[in-house]
């Protein structure tokens, strides 16, 4: 099943979104928003699906032309939002970039933190800042969503909480990191908001793709209309979506509609490229002494997206324009 939320209130109007993404019905006798639908999720899910398989068979009288641009973040705004940091090779290349060594409890225990999550950024709306000297990067990764989820689940009861997966702009704001995490107290100017791609889709649409708890798929960005990565988020993905699930949940309950994120994905194997900036300035510095990629800058378009086996579009693209806030 697909789903996404019409860019209309703070909630969004809830989208049942056919597989070829081409067409769409709003719900409102099942569930008005995204939100309602999971919070009600035992109930609803069965209902929504009958739609989405009359949907696509072309049996709903109501259908209309879906458009991505009309479209919020799947969940517009969410109870909970934390990102992980599932591919440790990127952390140990951070630290190599920097001459440090990495602890080895980042092999064994995910790294994690919790975003701003009040609100997110449409999929096709702009990527706000007001100052290029932030250092604006991009962050292609991949995240879940869940029900409610127990405080202390274990990883392998953890998989069954997992109801939707989507894809992620995790924005970053460089060069004003190192000075907020010298405080000690971890991100939060350098962490806008962030963007998910127009649809979210439940793990039985990605068929085989789906397994061991990660998403099997290249994750294809582009800069301006030019491939910049295509890493594999199945591929050297420490800890699975129900290990980074089970981790966020060991003191405290996760309600309906939490969103999990992977973490920028990456590969030991550079030649499928990168899915940030400051990866890519990493291995300069490394390779060369000095990094000489620069970070985006007003006018500057980024695209996720992620295809399937016969090359259609499973979530839709994140389609953003970096512009200069004005107050």
């Amino acid at each position: 099943m697909k789903l996404a939320s019409l860019n209309q209130g703070r909630d969004g109007v809830l989208l049942v979104v056919s597989r070829d993404l081409r067409h769409a019905v709003a719900v409102p006798g099942i569930a008005a928003t995204l939100q309602a639908a999971l919070d009600d999720w035992a109930d609803l899910q069965a209902p929504l699906q009958a739609v989405y398989q009359r949907l696509n068979a072309g049996l709903v009288a109501e259908a209309f032309a879906f458009e991505q641009s009309a479209c919020a973040s799947p969940l517009p705004r969410a109870y909970h939002w934390a990102d992980g940091s599932a591919y440790v090779n990127h952390i140990e290349l951070v630290r190599k970039a920097r001459g440090a060594e990495m602890p080895e409890s980042f092999w064994t225990e995910p790294l994690i933190y919790q975003g701003g999550s009040d609100s997110f950024s449409p999929p096709h709306g702009p990527i706000l800042a007001a100052d290029e000297a932030w250092g604006i990067d991009l962050e292609a990764e991949v995240a879940v969503i869940t029900d409610d989820v127990p405080m202390g689940v274990s990883p392998s009861d953890a998989a069954a909480h997992i109801q939707l997966l989507l894809l992620v702009n995790d924005v970053s704001l460089r060069n004003l990191i190192p000075a907020e995490l010298a405080k000690g107290f971890g991100f939060y100017q350098s962490k806008p908001s962030s963007s998910f791609s127009p649809v979210a889709v439940t793990p039985d649409e990605l068929g085989a793709s789906w397994a061991d708890g990660k998403v099997q798929l290249p994750l294809v960005s582009q800069i301006n209309g030019r491939l910049f990565g295509q890493p594999n988020a199945g591929v050297d993905m420490t800890f699975n979506f129900p290990t980074l699930l089970a981790h966020a949940a060991k003191t405290r309950v996760l309600g309906a509609g939490s969103i999990i994120g992977s973490g920028t994905v990456s590969n030991y194997d550079r030649s499928a490229g990168s899915s940030c900036l400051a990866e890519t300035r990493m291995l300069e510095t490394i390779e060369h002494g000095k990094a000489t990629t620069p970070f985006l800058k007003f006018g500057d378009r980024v695209r996720i997206e992620m295809f399937d086996a016969e090359g259609q579009s499973i979530f839709g693209a994140i389609d953003q324009r970096v512009e200069r806030y004005e107050p």
